[in-house]
């Protein structure tokens, strides 16, 4: 039950964050998210290891250094301006494809092979994905851009996750995480404070810090302990299925929100992604070596 209302509060947040975009503007949003989670990071490495923090090489510091830039100075940052001019349900379902993005690269990078069903469960979602893209592609540039976007955040994401892997292994995903996260802070204020001064918070209503509140402090940060507990408790088998409920959780809130509208390509081209998605990910989780 907690998993399900975890996942209509990350299905709902694609709307709120989609309202407060177009109060604060990306720069507005990102500088808060990054004042806020820089607190919750320290939260956290001060709760599970109060002053005696965990001690990287040298040579983890400079990858930790490139997750920081990938993962959040590149990934954050065109994730925003993407989410401003596309859809909820287009952010959704192009960021449920992450998995798809994460295979190919592996494919081209390792001495790994896809299977035939994971095969077909890219090709799926690949036509997918151009399917319901295919009406953004005949409307207003800034819907196609916004969507490219999404894409490119994606594959952003996508390479970070696979970078990180080894990483992670080593020192588990908290450290990565709250390390990275502190690494990016810096860099992510710098980058958009200045858009974030001209943002309007002196009328921002109090609705509009709830709401903002709400999405980085609850549904990000919040929802993510509350899933890496789920994951421990009840095994990543049996909570993975639920992220494919995103989408469709998303795009109703959109609908009945903001009065986001769908197509029947749409609808379409999302079963296809989504389907592909389950293919590739869940057909097999040994890779054949690819031979020399």
């Amino acid at each position: 039950m907690l998993a399900v209302v975890l996942v209509v509060i990350w299905g709902s947040n694609y709307s709120i964050q989609k309202g407060l975009l177009a109060l604060l503007g990306p720069s507005g949003v990102v500088a808060a998210r990054y004042v806020i989670t820089a607190l919750c990071a320290l939260f956290i490495l001060l709760w599970r290891h109060g002053l005696s923090w965990p001690r990287l090489e040298r040579r983890e510091w400079m990858v930790l250094t490139g997750l920081a830039f990938v993962g959040h100075v590149l990934h954050v940052t065109v994730m925003a301006n993407a989410m401003n001019l596309s859809t909820p349900f287009s952010s959704a379902l192009i960021s449920a494809c992450g998995p798809i993005f994460t295979l190919l690269i592996v494919r081209f990078t390792s001495a790994v092979r896809l299977d035939r069903v994971q095969q077909l469960g890219v090709g799926l979602a690949l036509a997918g994905i151009l399917v319901f893209l295919s009406d953004k592609l005949q409307a207003t540039a800034a819907g196609t851009l916004g969507d490219l976007l999404l894409l490119v955040a994606t594959l952003l994401f996508a390479c970070h996750t696979v970078a990180a892997r080894a990483l992670i292994a080593r020192r588990g995903v908290l450290v990565v995480m709250t390390y990275a996260t502190l690494i990016a802070t810096l860099p992510m204020l710098a980058l958009h404070l200045p858009g974030a001064w001209a943002a309007p918070w002196r009328t921002l209503s109090l609705d509009g810090w709830m709401a903002l509140a709400w999405s980085l402090i609850v549904a990000s940060f919040g929802g993510w302990l509350v899933w890496g507990w789920l994951n421990h408790e009840l095994g990543v088998p049996r909570t993975a299925p639920l992220l494919y409920l995103l989408p469709p959780v998303a795009g109703l809130i959109a609908w009945a929100t903001l009065g986001e509208t769908f197509s029947a390509w749409k609808i379409l081209g999302a079963l296809m992604a989504l389907g592909g998605v389950a293919l590739a990910q869940f057909s097999r989780p040994n890779w054949k070596s690819r031979t020399p």
